[in-house]
């Protein structure tokens, strides 16, 4: 039996699964953000969130408890302000790139402010310790997973599911297959130098500190047949890609597999964040 418990953050509801009540965990305590994908929401992610839970305890006993924290990202489920800002160009939305970019970075944003605080709301006596931070997604939760890993130094775990971590290979494509013109205003000079600076995609194939990937652990899944976020468009930097010595990068591309989040992928999931994180607790 999974327990699932919502907590409220200074006002941002956020879902908590674990294999047993939060009253009765002490001690370690790893923690997975599991990201939905565009336009879904993080009640759909509700039954994924409770098969990495029991998958992860049917391996066997660890010193370290697994919870699985979702919540909506911006402008999705209990947050939604404005759906049309959720569409792509083809559907009417001509800031398709800034509203798409902007969502996930304010994800990213969420999750080191959950890092700070959600410690002390599920354990406010101290009562367990939050020894391993992960995170993990499907589609924008797949980008939002990738620009996580490269900004937030206390995850150390990732598994991004058909996310890109290369957002103008992928969005200058996207734009020429609807017609658009890769320039402003739909892609305005102060919004593609955020990009450039910031975006995962930038020459980290170095081992050493300068590269914020290093010593990382990160499993990318991806469909083969995926044509709203094709492979093409992540390749050629996970390939290149150094995590160093302490690293561990693993990449599964699945044939026959469009654009979806499967259970085979979240058995992956389930299975690295058990070796990488619970096996050695």
């Amino acid at each position: 039996m999974v327990s699932r418990r919502t907590v409220v953050v200074a006002g941002l509801p956020v879902h908590v699964f674990s294999g047993t009540s939060l009253s009765e965990i002490t001690g370690k305590v790893a923690i997975l953000f599991f990201i939905h994908g565009r336009e879904e929401t993080a009640r759909e992610y509700d039954g994924r969130a409770e098969s990495i839970v029991k998958q992860v305890a049917s391996k066997g006993k660890s010193s370290t408890d697994l919870l699985v924290v979702t919540f909506d990202q911006r402008n999705h489920g209990e947050r939604l302000v404005n759906r049309a800002a959720n569409n792509r160009w083809g559907e009417g939305n001509d800031r398709h790139a800034i509203d798409m970019y902007a969502m996930y970075v304010g994800t990213v944003r969420d999750i080191s402010y959950l890092i700070d605080f959600l410690p002390s709301y599920l354990f406010p006596g101290g009562e367990a310790d939050i020894a391993e931070w992960a995170v993990g997604g499907m589609s924008l939760g797949g980008h939002a997973t990738w620009f996580a890993l490269r900004h937030e130094p206390r995850l150390g775990v990732g598994v991004p599911i058909n996310g890109c971590p290369d957002y103008l290979h992928l969005m200058s494509r996207r734009a020429a297959a609807s017609g658009v013109a890769f320039e402003p205003p739909y892609v305005p000079a102060s919004f593609l130098a955020y990009v450039r600076a910031n975006d995962p995609a930038a020459p980290h194939t170095t081992p050493d500190a300068s590269n914020p990937f290093a010593g990382k652990k990160i499993l990318v899944l991806a469909g083969a047949e995926d044509t709203l976020v094709p492979w093409e468009s992540s390749e050629a930097f996970v390939k290149k890609l150094e995590v160093g010595p302490d690293g561990v990068k693993k990449v599964i591309l699945y044939p026959g597999v469009g654009h979806k989040c499967t259970e085979e992928m979240v058995k992956e999931t389930s299975d690295f964040v058990w070796e990488q994180i619970l096996s050695r607790g």
